[in-house]
């Protein structure tokens, strides 16, 4: 067992019960403290914020492998000796976090180790040093934060076969709900990173062209059938060369870490203007990410088999072994009526059709270079019971079965000052690896 995944391990720390962010987890973010404004990379542990920007100007981790290790003999407050070991060329004092994802999975381990070491006292510079505490560790609850990663190319899949089969039945009748092409390939379409937005940012509907079966020409006007889509992301961080493919059983050494992903959909306007090339203005306007990234690392615990694949895949997109995720989902709705949001979905990305690492395979068996940064998200994750769909376009089934409030109103489609929360977590022998709030308010359309 990797030891920072130790289900034994302690912090220091006094942690909340089932915090998300146990020392088992240690997920990135960017911050901004509020007394500076500069963003840095830290890392959520209970319910405070681990600034690496500051032990990695101490010299307590580096991305650079065995660079922060610690030495027993050395003082604690030699601090001209740890400067100069620390070096000028920072990965964490940056407003992404690009730089450490581009030191490689060698670094990336060997700060996870360092960071473990220091919250479970092993390594005790941390816990024995009071003022290094008031420097490092900051109320998650006082600071900003941001989308994790400089995202140069965004990717949506399409791999729950349950949402496909849901979203079929209801265009094309159930003889008809899957495309033929379904089992054989992971679908998926290129979205849009500029409009990619952190969790708490609120969501502005969109206007755009729809047209009403009944009508003869469209019309342009805000969505009316404005949705969510509950999703889990990836981001790549070891690139590939353009014309060499990711091969199947490597395709995991790519992947850095984990997001959960809610992709906005305006299903009026995407209905309209989706034949024949797909997604555009209908979910160009926003997606919405969790802040904290959570290692490949913290997850693996938690590997799983997925659904069996039949037809079996072609020779490239065959899994070297289980690759699925035991990770438990929900959905939170709350409108503006409503003191506190209620649960309307629950599920688990286990039921996704199509895994990480054959979408990687996939998406560059043609050539396709992916670069450290690019996100690649799920698709909609639904289950095989109501409750489970991932989107509202499922739970009230196309507007013909309204979900139902504990106020008393109903939801179609979602309405402007609705509130959608999403969050996710692996459960641990005491612990748990969570992802925090995937959280948006729904504004008006612009005028």
């Amino acid at each position: 067992m990797n030891p920072t995944s130790d289900p034994n391990l302690k912090c220091w720390l006094k942690l909340p019960k089932d915090t998300p962010f146990s020392i088992q987890n240690l997920p990135y973010g960017v911050f901004v403290p509020p007394d500076d404004g500069n963003p840095r990379v830290g890392v959520a542990i209970g319910d405070y914020v681990l600034d690496l920007a500051e032990l990695e100007r101490r010299g307590l981790v580096s991305a650079t492998p065995g660079a922060a290790k610690y030495n027993p003999n050395e003082t604690q407050d030699s601090f001209l000796n740890v400067l100069n070991r620390a070096g000028s060329n920072t990965v964490f004092d940056k407003p992404s976090l690009n730089a450490f994802m581009r030191s490689g999975p060698v670094a990336w381990h060997q700060t996870r180790v360092s960071v473990s070491k220091l919250l479970s006292g092993e390594d005790p510079r941390l816990q024995m040093n009071e003022e290094l505490q008031e420097a490092a560790l900051r109320n998650r609850a006082d600071v900003a934060m941001r989308v994790p990663v400089e995202i140069g190319d965004y990717t949506d899949f399409y791999s729950s076969k349950q949402h496909a089969m849901n979203v079929g039945t209801m265009l094309r009748g159930p003889e008809n709900a899957l495309m033929p092409n379904y089992t054989h390939l992971p679908i998926a379409y290129h979205g849009r990173a500029g409009s990619i937005v952190p969790s708490g940012t609120a969501v502005r509907r969109p206007n755009g062209q729809t047209k009403k079966d009944e009508d003869a020409a469209p019309a342009f006007g805000p969505s009316k059938n404005l949705d969510f889509e509950l999703e889990v992301g990836f981001f790549v961080g070891t690139p590939n060369l353009q014309g060499q493919p990711i091969q199947i059983k490597r395709a995991a050494e790519h992947v850095f870490g984990f997001v959960l992903v809610n992709d906005w959909s305006a299903r009026d306007i995407q209905k309209w203007e989706y034949q024949p090339l797909g997604p555009f203005n209908a979910k160009n306007f926003a997606t919405t990410v969790s802040p904290w990234v959570v290692s490949l690392e913290a997850i693996a615990p938690f590997r799983c088999a997925g659904p069996a694949q039949d037809p079996e895949p072609l020779p490239y997109l065959r899994s070297p072994g289980p690759w699925a995720f035991n990770i438990e989902l929900e959905v939170l709705l709350q409108t503006q009526d409503m003191p506190e949001p209620v649960r309307i979905s629950q599920t688990n990305y286990r039921h996704m059709y199509w895994n990480m690492c054959q979408q990687l395979a996939h998406h560059t068996s043609g050539g396709c270079n992916l670069r450290t940064g690019d996100l690649i998200a799920s698709g909609t994750v639904s289950g095989d019971a109501p409750g489970s769909y991932g989107s509202l376009l499922e739970l009230a089934w196309k507007g013909t079965k309204p979900i139902k409030l504990p106020n008393g109103q109903e939801r179609k489609f979602l309405e402007d000052g609705d509130t959608v929360i999403m969050r996710g977590y692996c459960q641990g022998d005491g612990f748990r690896v969570g992802f925090g709030d995937c959280s948006g308010t729904v504004l008006p359309a612009p005028i």
